[in-house]
């Protein structure tokens, strides 16, 4: 399984905080009380030095993947649909967070939980069809207060819709990732001379006899959106990422979790 091929180089949570477990000392700061000062540390040096203990209070993590059709494109028989690779590293994440202890849910689908039931009822969630529209915008009922949230898109649809959603997440003081799923073919638009583009759920059409021609305007409208979508996540204190189909999944993987335990 994906989940297990990503070592777990943090031990715990990594978060000074509340629990059991020691986890580090440090220097002791304007502020601190006389309490919080490990005396038999500091007698072996000139410098006082708390005693920190690891946090161990759970985490509430949101997930959402995107079922628009957009999402079922592959630009090659050989390569797995982005809707494939998006619910893989959803259930993947959900499974090393579960380990950690997290709580983990669908956003609009199921809430939070812990637990290998939970881990089940997410994987039969995921599997449920495609939706109605072309496009997808984030869903974000569900959100727990001041947790974290994940969306797994190509976010190629509205941007006012992708606004909306971390808008409604920043209200509720939720940090977390936005992970861009594209096919190769989108990223480098391989096509020329007469070409028809049609959305995956035919509302839209275009057809052209040099599409060529169109590539330089594309990769231009492509990077801008990327630009785009990066400013939207910094502005709300959130991480964002492309991940290509043709790309193995552990890196994106690793990095969304990372970027969660605040390691990036």
């Amino acid at each position: 399984m994906l989940a297990s091929t990503v070592m777990m180089g943090e031990h715990g949570r990594r978060r000074a905080g509340l629990g059991d477990e020691f986890w580090q000392y440090r220097p002791a700061h304007e502020g601190d009380s006389a309490r919080m000062i490990d005396w038999r540390r500091s007698a072996r040096s000139d410098a006082h030095f708390v005693r920190e203990r690891e946090w161990q209070a759970a985490q509430s993590v949101t997930i959402w993947v995107d079922p628009a059709k957009s999402m079922s494109f592959s630009g090659e028989r050989s390569r797995v649909p982005k809707a494939d690779r998006a619910r893989l590293l959803g259930l993947a994440l959900a499974v090393l967070l579960l380990r950690g202890g997290e709580r983990v849910g669908l956003a609009g689908l199921a809430s939070p939980r812990v637990g290998r039931a939970q881990l089940l009822r997410l994987a039969a969630r995921l599997a449920d069809g495609a939706a109605d529209q072309d496009y997808g915008a984030p869903e974000t009922e569900g959100m727990v207060s001041h947790g974290r949230a994940v969306f797994l898109s190509d976010f190629l649809g509205d941007l006012g819709g992708i606004e909306a959603g971390l808008a409604r997440a920043a209200d509720r003081g939720v940090k977390g990732v936005l992970i861009q799923v594209l096919d190769p073919a989108e990223e480098e638009f391989p096509f020329d001379g007469r070409t028809i583009f049609e959305s995956m759920g035919g509302t839209m059409r275009h057809e052209t006899q040099q599409a060529g021609e169109l590539r330089a305007r594309y990769l231009a409208r492509l990077a801008e959106r990327k630009d785009r979508l990066a400013q939207l996540a910094r502005a709300v204190g959130w991480h964002f990422t492309t991940h290509h189909t043709g790309a193995p999944a552990q890196s994106a993987l690793l990095w969304a979790y990372l970027a969660l335990k605040g390691g990036r």
